[in-house]
């Protein structure tokens, strides 16, 4: 099989597709035929270094959709079932899902019943999951005016077209470092886009929910702009801070505003169904931004990592 393996950190140089033996399946763990996967910005952290439970080579890949060929539990994962598979440790502590086949823990494959085509599939495991799960934290009304903070994310625009989808009345604004994606943003259904210098949004306007994708690095002035008893979901890292530092809860929240998180790996059947079901009912469309070969691994990573990088990026293998 082809896989990407990753010996050293690095820039995407590092990523080499290689050659490898199909994984041989051992007891509790069963193998799937990776029909495509989703490329995120963890795995660039991770190529880069700075995940400091992994060590290398590795092959990354922490998501994936495919159909098991391989099985050790013939009632729950039978041959030939769709799957999707995300977190646990897979890209991490043992091989994950940038190859055309890989093995995992039977606990962490889910049967999925959709009609979404592969490249389809692809784009929504890791992505939606996290939107559709920080959409619910969020605990939405109609009245609400919503704030996606890292709006060109893959995270943030799933999340808009969730919400658009199943609340069209919405007023949906997203931040941005740069404007010039605001007709991309405002395409894809925001209702306005909020400039961001320097941390701090250039703009006097509140909102009653927000979703904060940028994390610790700028959560403090995201609070500043929560209307009273308003909820923030501090969903995302990509300030590259991990932690939230000099919080004082009492002071920092003194709007009577409520802070709560979404994390993916809390996951089952009937959530990933859940999701699903969803985007049946409300049509909502999931077609990836960008869809690569494996062999184009290097530009998947650089494109995501550009000042061009917008919504979700997914490798789809042939066959």
């Amino acid at each position: 099989m082809k896989a990407v393996v990753v010996n050293c950190p690095g820039g995407s140089e590092v990523l080499e597709v290689v050659e490898r033996p199909i994984p041989q399946v051992r007891e509790g763990w069963s193998l799937i035929k990776v029909k495509g996967f989703g490329v995120n910005r963890s795995e660039i952290f991770t190529r880069q270094g700075h995940s400091p439970r992994v060590t290398f080579p590795r092959v990354l890949g922490i998501e994936c959709v495919g159909v098991i060929v391989e099985t050790t539990d013939e009632d729950r994962l039978p041959l030939g079932q769709k799957v999707l598979s995300t977190m646990g440790e897979m890209g991490r502590a043992f091989d994950g899902s940038y190859a055309e086949y890989v093995l995992l823990p039977n606990e962490q494959i889910f049967p999925i019943e959709t009609a979404l085509d592969w490249t389809s599939f692809a784009a929504v495991p890791e992505t939606f999951y996290t939107a559709y799960g920080s959409m619910l934290q969020l605990q939405l009304t109609s009245n609400d005016t919503v704030l996606v903070r890292g709006a060109a994310s893959g995270v943030g625009i799933s999340f808009t077209k969730l919400v658009k989808a199943a609340y069209p009345n919405l007023n949906v604004y997203g931040s941005v470092r740069h404007l010039v994606k605001e007709a991309q943003l405002l395409a894809v259904g925001y209702d306005g886009v909020i400039l961001e210098t320097d941390g701090t949004l250039e703009t006097e306007k509140t909102f009653t929910k927000i979703l904060e994708l940028v994390g610790p690095s700028v959560i403090k002035d995201s609070i500043s702009h929560l209307a009273n008893s308003g909820i923030i979901c501090c969903t995302g890292l990509l300030g590259g801070q991990w932690f939230l530092e000099s919080f004082d809860p009492t002071f920092d929240l003194a709007n009577n505003g409520y802070l709560t998180t979404f994390y993916s790996g809390n996951v089952s059947r009937e959530q990933w169904q859940s999701l699903f079901d969803f985007l049946e009912t409300y049509q909502v469309d999931v077609i990836p931004e960008k869809c690569y070969r494996i062999e184009e691994i290097r530009k998947a990573h650089d494109y995501l990592e550009s000042s061009q990088a917008f919504g979700k990026v997914v490798i789809v293998n042939e066959g």
